[in-house]
């Protein structure tokens, strides 16, 4: 009689390391998440009429969409380059997860640079482009915000990098830390700005500079220390590595490519909200701006960008466990064994719909409460209500799927196939049928407010899911890692030698 298979016991994440690494990228996508929410809640609730702070909250919500969709461009290097930095690090292959820390870190810096440079120039152009059909007090505001914001842009990108290249160390840690004091930083000054010196959208785009560049430069410190298995220290002597740029560039484009296409797909839906595209109850309610003009109070806008604020923190643990993926994946395909990356796969699934579970079943019992903090109207209140109660149940079942998926995908340099599906998911659901079911532009269709933007979300969730979940489970991810092969490590130094 033949004895049974001895299980394989996995050894390279324990369970308590799972734990010590994921809790504190999940705290750290909550501060970072609940920034944008302070801004608004607190412009919501300055001293000024109900028309001003609506034009207030609604521009920074505006520009936080634009802000979103052009540091993605180069926060898609901090994952290119976090992605080969742990997959070296699990062939225990220091030199050259040494070179690509660094060369990541500095395309990181030259590229937002550039792009926050471009951005101060262009403000009024850009801000034209998707915001042109605003009233004109809401557009002086978004100007003013946006050129604030934009200077912060490097020490966005210094962060991420930095981030990203300690989290493929196991130092989440170090990153929740910077991330809270990022957090108290820009609560404490919003506070000063907007009710001390009454600052308006300029205290509020200072505060988010200054809570930007210090936690930036806490992290460049963190990652220059010795006892780091990857230490990067700006000022070393350095020059750029063409292969290895290209190996970044390999997963970063494509990762790049989805998530501004991602974030271009969020920032057309909301344009509708200001194009007048939401019909039911758009232009209720009327105000006084500081000119003395009569304005509308747009309550869809409000009641959407509540639902939107408080959804992003029911999302950071599904976030936060994908983008643990790129480590826990990220080393498992490194070590070069395809049973222990499948182990840690399943494990990663199992957290994230435990953790996804607890986060929404916790907002969904604060909705009431939370959405009371905001200063409009008791209609946009009910509105961002109704809008987070439909999507916050999609979320139970979906997130994961929709969002940890790709993440592992990633991790495996899967990236292609997910920014193909990512982004057809997202211009067919979420904004051709959110366009559809909220437009008054089609004799015919349902004109469903707010409410059709979420519809159009929530089946973006479902398709993304298919498509993901299917592709992890055909375990064509292996070719795209390299684990056909003997090992990850040969096959990285054969791409070496070809350049």
């Amino acid at each position: 009689m033949q004895k049974a298979k001895a299980k394989t016991k996995y050894t390279l994440f324990t369970g308590k390391q799972l734990l010590w690494l994921i809790l504190p990228i999940i705290i750290e996508q909550i501060f970072s998440t609940s920034l944008g929410l302070f801004d608004s809640l607190m412009v919501s609730n300055v001293h000024e009429t109900e028309a001003v702070r609506s034009n207030m909250s609604n521009a920074i919500g505006n520009i936080d969409y634009l802000n979103n969709l052009i540091i993605q461009l180069f926060s898609a290097f901090s994952t290119g380059g976090a992605i080969v930095t742990s997959q070296l690090l699990g062939a225990n292959d220091a030199e050259h997860a040494q070179n690509s820390a660094k060369q990541m870190l500095m395309l990181v810096i030259c590229a937002s640079v550039g792009i926050g440079a471009a951005c101060l120039a262009l403000n009024w152009p850009i801000i034209k482009l998707f915001y042109g059909d605003v009233d004109n007090s809401t557009f002086y505001y978004q100007q003013i915000y946006f050129y604030v914001t934009a200077a912060s842009f490097p020490f966005i990108g210094l962060f991420n990098a930095c981030a990203a290249l300690l989290r493929a160390q196991r130092k989440s840690f170090s990153t929740m830390a910077s991330a809270a004091i990022s957090c108290v930083v820009n609560i404490g000054l919003n506070a000063i700005f907007l009710f001390v010196l009454n600052m308006g959208v300029l205290g509020a785009g200072l505060a988010t500079l200054f809570c930007r560049a210090i936690p930036a430069i806490f992290m460049l410190v963190l990652l220059g220390n010795k006892k780091n298995k990857v230490c990067v220290r700006l000022f070393q002597k350095f020059r750029f590595d063409g292969a290895m740029i290209k190996r970044i560039l390999k997963i970063a484009i494509p990762s790049g490519v989805e998530s501004a296409l991602f974030q271009l797909g969020k920032l057309m839906t909301n344009t509708f909200v200001n194009a007048g595209v939401y019909a039911t109850g758009a232009k209720s309610l009327q105000g006084l701006n500081e000119k003395g003009e009569l304005i509308n109070i747009n309550v869809q806008a409000n009641g959407n960008a509540i639902a939107n604020q408080i959804n992003n923190i029911a999302s950071v643990v599904g976030s936060g466990i994908g983008t643990s993926c790129l480590t826990v994946i990220g080393q498992s395909v490194g070590a070069g064994d395809p049973d222990q990356v499948k182990y840690y796969m399943r494990r990663m699934f199992f957290l994230s719909y435990i953790a996804n579970g607890l986060c929404v079943g916790i907002i969904l019992a604060l909705v009431p409460a939370i959405s009371q903090m905001y200063g409009y109207t008791e209609e946009a209140k009910q509105i961002g209500r109704t809008c987070l109660y439909f999507c916050l149940m999609f979320q139970f079942f979906t997130y994961p799927l929709s969002f940890t998926t790709p993440g592992i995908l990633k991790a495996t340099s899967d990236v292609k196939y997910v920014m193909y599906c990512a982004v057809a998911s997202m211009f067919i659901m979420r904004v051709g049928l959110a366009f559809l079911l909220t437009t008054d532009s089609i004799p015919g269709l349902p004109q469903l407010g707010a409410m059709g933007y979420w519809i159009g979300m929530c089946s973006d969730w479902v398709l993304r899911s298919v498509l993901f979940f299917s592709r992890l489970l055909s375990g064509r991810w292996k070719k795209s890692s390299g684990m056909l092969k003997a090992d990850i490590k040969s096959s990285f130094e054969g791409s070496i030698c070809k350049y």
